[in-house]
């Protein structure tokens, strides 16, 4: 990754996309403190990635889940909220939180993908992190839990949480405040959902970031990217 320069604006969320393998969850690990750095710097809520401090601070969700499979979903949660000293009641809350309180006492083995994921978000949760870090949090769920997912998010940031999200899928771009569009590891554009429908000549967000990566790709003189002549979508 070579020439990323960004701001995250707190209590919103911003939308990390992009096509797979253009950088995305190295991006996130740097800004976590776990990827190493050959160069540049990355702070975080004011200090330097990786800081110890910044532990109890921010939550990362991993695209795999990161969970203990022999204990049930109440206990995986018990156990991360443990480190940070917080109570039953802040258990239950995270996991209702992602809806799986009729599953709390069930072993995380016996889950299927998705409700394993949502365990490892209810394990960052359950701390009340002040960034959240998610890496494609949203793979592999249906359209309803996703919606329900986004839904929460939104409450989150309203009640001041920053979030971080990173997908491959465009259409998730309209539920973010603030989009960084990556490509082959080049970050191509900070924007807004608006933005990005604007300079990309379509209501379509997957369309307008494809011409926004074919306006980059031709180089500086190959001028605006074709109006789209389909109309609203």
């Amino acid at each position: 990754m070579r020439g990323l320069d960004f701001t995250v604006e707190a209590g919103r969320i911003t939308g990390l996309l992009g096509p797979s393998g253009s950088g995305k969850t190295t991006l996130m690990r740097a800004i976590v403190g776990v990827q190493k750095l050959s160069s540049g710097s990355v702070r975080v809520l004011g200090r330097p990635a990786g800081e110890p401090s910044l532990r109890h601070d921010v939550g990362y969700v991993t695209q795999a889940a990161s969970v203990y499979t022999d204990l049930s979903v109440a206990a995986n949660v018990r156990y991360f909220g443990a480190m940070y000293g917080v109570t039953a009641a802040d258990t239950e809350e995270a996991i209702a939180a992602v809806g799986l309180q009729q599953f709390a006492r069930q072993k995380a083995a016996d889950l299927s993908g998705g409700q394993l994921s949502r365990v490892s978000l209810a394990c960052a949760l359950v701390a009340s992190p002040k960034l959240l870090v998610l890496d494609e949090p949203t793979v592999g769920l249906d359209p309803v839990l996703r919606a329900e997912l986004w839904q929460r998010f939104a409450r989150m940031a309203a009640a001041g949480t920053t979030l971080l999200v990173s997908s491959h899928v465009m259409e998730e771009a309209s539920h973010c405040s603030s989009l960084l569009l990556l490509r082959d590891g080049l970050l191509l554009a900070q924007l807004t959902p608006a933005e990005l429908a604007e300079r990309g000549h379509s209501s379509d967000l997957e369309l307008a970031f494809l011409r926004l990566i074919q306006v980059a790709e031709s180089g500086p003189d190959s001028g605006p990217a074709e109006p789209d002549t389909q109309g609203p979508q």
